[in-house]
């Protein structure tokens, strides 16, 4: 039989190692022949575009520039399956694609709304009584995914962002004149990407010296006064924000800096409480102030990847395989962890509905009560995940990558 991959969603650094090694499983199986490879997630299926990984990855050289390679190099979507009721001639289209290249498993790399395919899916050919098993592969930067301890992409991004707030703490402290600087991070409504921003004092280090989650109500007033407390005690203040802060009422503390855009899933296009809280600051303290959106490059940096994430990346690439394997359909893998000191996990398989369209939230214990600080305890959850380093492949000067 044949098998298929597919990448949607959000790209991460870590993404494309699960490529790796759903293909390297494939490779190694006996009762695996071609494993195919579909362009932009799920739309490559209905559209029938697909190739022949083995074209492109059959040598080593290859593979270890695929792990070294930020994004989905198989290209992502953000396409939502619809009900079968709703729409029966897609769910046609992606069978008699997989039935005319014999496929028989199918492999969906991705996040929430990936899960929810992946449960859609499995569904429709149970009813059907059909023979294709459909098994999800987690990513997300946002580490918000149900059923999973943590999610290949967010250990690489976590990484990034605690070193590059290291990076700018450094730069504010080199003048005498007090200043605040905000970085804005990723999160719409999960905090756990900004909390990693505090992975940089397991070196010391005392910034950032304020960070505000989305799962605690944020309040401007609050926020200055924080401002000005901290200022008593460092001339260069670091606040490191996620952009889905939301205040008492619901809303999103930057609404009217927000284009009020949303995208195929309804999502709204989140930025601008970095550039809010600038100009508040400005206005109600009057020192020199800047704000910092880190944007893309949380989920793009792979030139400082974390190695634990790419491996494990990796690692479910090939767990999600060999579970396909043994039978299994409709399920996400994920990691169960065992302990933090020494770091230890194994991967499990968790039913894909219990990830799809749902959200696992920052923990409110590792929120300080002033909601402006996280605790030890999520430093220690933190730590394993951003631990070693995979040197890019360098020509030229520059780090090479994989491209189809």
């Amino acid at each position: 039989m044949n098998i298929a991959v597919a990448q949607s969603g959000g790209p991460t650094c870590a993404i494309n190692a699960s490529l790796a090694g759903v293909f390297e499983a494939g490779t190694k199986s006996q009762e695996i022949g071609k494993i195919y490879g579909s362009f932009n997630g799920i739309e490559g299926i209905i559209n029938d575009r697909m190739t022949d990984l083995s074209d492109s990855l059959s040598s080593e050289e290859n593979i270890g520039l695929l792990l070294r390679t930020p994004s989905a190099a198989l290209g992502s979507c953000r396409r939502k399956l619809p009900e079968y009721e709703e729409d029966p001639e897609i769910y046609e289209a992606i069978t008699e694609c997989f039935k005319r290249h014999d496929i028989e498993m199918f492999f969906y790399i991705g996040g929430n709304d990936s899960m929810d395919t992946v449960a859609k899916l499995s569904r429709y050919y149970a009813e059907k009584s059909i023979d294709i098993k459909v098994v999800g592969v987690p990513k997300t930067i946002d580490n918000d995914l149900c059923g999973t301890d943590h999610c290949p992409g967010f250990g690489s991004a976590a990484k990034y962002v605690a070193a590059t707030v290291q990076e700018i703490t450094r730069d504010s402290n080199v003048y005498s004149a007090p200043s605040v600087t905000i970085v804005e991070t990723m999160g719409r409504h999960a905090g756990w990407l900004t909390a990693a921003a505090g992975c940089m004092r397991l070196n010391g280090e005392s910034a950032p010296h304020l960070i505000y989650l989305p799962e605690h109500v944020f309040c401007g007033e609050k926020f200055i006064s924080d401002v000005k407390e901290m200022m008593k005690k460092h001339k260069a203040v670091i606040c490191a924000v996620s952009e889905g802060v939301r205040t008492a009422d619901g809303k999103f503390a930057a609404e009217d800096y927000q284009s009020c855009k949303t995208d195929a899933f309804g999502h709204a296009y989140l930025s601008g409480i970095g550039k809010y809280l600038e100009n508040l600051v400005s206005e109600k303290i009057g020192c020199k102030v800047r704000s910092i959106e880190l944007n893309v490059m949380q989920r793009c940096s792979s030139h400082f990847a974390s190695l634990t994430d790419i491996e494990e990346a990796q690692a479910i690439g090939s767990a999600a395989v060999e579970a396909a394997l043994r039978g299994e359909t409709g399920v996400m893998m994920g990691f169960k962890r065992i302990s933090d000191t020494p770091y230890k996990y194994e991967i499990v398989s968790v039913p894909a509905s219990e990830a799809a369209n749902s959200e696992r939230f920052f923990p409110n214990e590792w929120i300080t009560p002033e909601g402006n600080d996280i605790t030890n305890d999520a430093l220690e959850y933190l730590m394993p995940l951003i631990q070693g380093e995979l040197p890019p492949v360098m020509k030229n000067g520059m780090p090479q990558h994989f491209q189809f």
